[in-house]
Formats: structure tokens, sequence, C-alpha cells
């Protein structure tokens, strides 16, 4: 398998990840406080990928001594990222922060072709134009309340800004780490530190009172940090960032379409959203432009016979 596809595959595991994500830590808040939920999840994470670590790389945990300034500098931005992802969540709707996450791979696509010198074809320009339009018009609703919006509501949107920027900060920085050391020993520093630096702003009290039920939430949420981001390494270090962040952006096409499954089945546990038509055609623009930009580049016909 080429190099370029296997970096699609593994940005298109990251998007399907968390696709759900918002929605489940959006459930989870209702019954732990945001801060512990971060926590939690690093240290899931970290716990898992050190068991693999310790079996199969030992040496890896040497990063955990002496880490890179790089590393330190993206795990303070992978830390903000997740706070204030967790708190934008909490304070609008998961499509709500979805939508405003986006701008985290924009910035990275742009660092991309800035800092990495990626070079991009006519359909990628073409593609990159209608994955905007598509996004305004799949969350034309969402920006319309963001205009006339409520205080609450703007500060979540701005919480969610500045963690798609954090995180912006942490994949250019992941970009580079990631030719000269394996995604696993980074990760293992980046799934670590967080979960320290967050331990005074811990409250294990709700741990105490939830059932098996919630208790797999917790654990899924763990899960899906571990998966996800040793699939976003992997991704970023077998393909263009340009490519990985149109991927990344396609995520809210599962939120959208399992927000519209539980609004229909009338669900209590978590409040319904409402998606019209023209958030329908804007889900397909975006899809189109995401094709254009991780299309294959079709070879020039040799000369001859």
């Amino acid at each position: 398998m080429q190099q370029q596809a296997k970096g699609i595959i593994y940005a298109s595991i990251t998007a399907f990840s968390w696709g759900f994500l918002a929605i489940a830590l959006k459930v989870a808040v209702a019954k732990v406080e945001p801060s512990t939920i971060v926590w939690f999840r690093f240290v899931i994470a970290f716990f898992l990928l050190s068991l693999w670590n310790i079996i199969y790389r030992p040496q890896a945990f040497q990063v955990l001594i002496k880490p890179p300034l790089f590393l330190v500098l993206a795990a303070l931005a992978l830390s903000w990222n997740y706070m204030g992802f967790m708190l934008g969540i909490h304070y609008t709707t998961p499509s709500n922060a979805q939508l405003f996450i986006q701008s985290g791979p924009l910035i990275l696509a742009a660092a991309g072709i800035i800092i990495f010198r990626e070079k991009l074809r006519k359909n990628q320009v073409i593609g990159f134009a209608l994955a905007m339009v598509g996004l305004v018009f799949f969350y034309n609703q969402q920006i319309q309340q963001f205009i006339g919006a409520e205080a609450r509501y703007s500060t979540g949107v701005l919480l969610t800004v500045s963690a798609a920027i954090a995180w912006a900060v942490y994949a250019t920085f992941q970009k580079s780490l990631v030719k000269r050391y394996p995604e696993n020993t980074l990760n293992l520093f980046l799934f670590g530190f967080p979960a320290l630096i967050y331990i005074p702003f811990v409250d294990l009290s709700p741990f105490l009172h939830l059932s098996f039920g919630w208790w797999l939430l917790m654990v899924f949420l763990g899960v899906n940090t571990l998966v996800a981001y040793t699939f976003l390494a992997k991704a970023l270090k077998n393909t263009e960032a340009n490519k990985v962040s149109v991927i990344i952006i396609l995520n809210p096409l599962i939120t959208f379409t399992t927000m519209a499954i539980l609004t229909k089945m009338d669900v209590s546990w978590i409040d319904g959203e409402r998606f019209t038509l023209l958030s329908s055609v804007g889900a397909l623009i975006l899809l189109a432009g995401a094709i254009l930009v991780v299309g294959k580049k079709k070879g020039r016909p040799k000369k001859g016979s």
C-alpha cells in the first residue's frame, strides 16, 4: 500500500473517532466535571499506551525523562485543546462545538503550505474552496445562532476556537516530530504530561456513584483518545498536513448524522438538534471538496508505444 494511501486511511480513522467524541463528551459532562473528564481521558490513554510500550518498546519511556522542547510545547497545546473543547461542548452543543473546532485543521492546512512547503494542485485549491463553502452551508443554523448569541453560547464558542488554535499548534509540532521519533513514543509524553498537570483540578467523587454504563462511557472516551491520536500521528507521518486537515474536517458529518438519528429517536439523555435541507446540501459539497483534495494525481501518459 502506498504511503499516501496509508496516511488517508489513518486520518479517516481519526475523523471517524472524533465524529462520535463530541456527543459522548456532551453526555459525560452531565455526571462528571469537564476538568475531570479531560484528566481521565489522558490517564486511560497513557495507561493503555504504557502497557503496549512495556511489552514491545520499553526504551520509549526515556522520552519522559528528557523530552525535546517541541514535544513539551505540543503537550501544553494539546492540554488546552482538550479543556477548551470540553468546555465549548459544555456551554453549547456537540454540533456547534464541531463547527468552530474545524478552524484548527484549517490552520494546520495553512501551516502545511507555509511551514512545510507543501504544494497544492489546481484541483486541491478548488477542493479547499468547496470544503469551506460546504462547511458554511452545513452549519448555517449554528452560524446564524452565533451572530445573535447569548453570553453562555459566545463563551463556549470562544473557548472552542481557542482549543482549535491550540490543536493546530500541537499538530504543527507533531508533524515535525514524527519525522524523528516513533509515534507511540511521542504520544506517551503527550498523554502523560497533561494527565500530570491536570491532577490539581480533578474531582474523583462522581466516580463513586457511576453505574456500569457510565463507566463504559468514560473508558470509551479514553480509548477514543488513544485511537484518534495514534492514527493522527501516523497520518501526519505518511501524508501532507493539508490532506490530513481536509479529511479531519469531515468528522462533523458523522456528528451530524448521529445527532439527526438521536433527534429522530427523541432520546432523553441528550438534547436534539434540527438540521435543514441547506445543511444536507452543505454536507455533500463538503464531501466533494474533500475528495478533490485527497484525490490521486493522474499520471501523464507516456509518449510512444
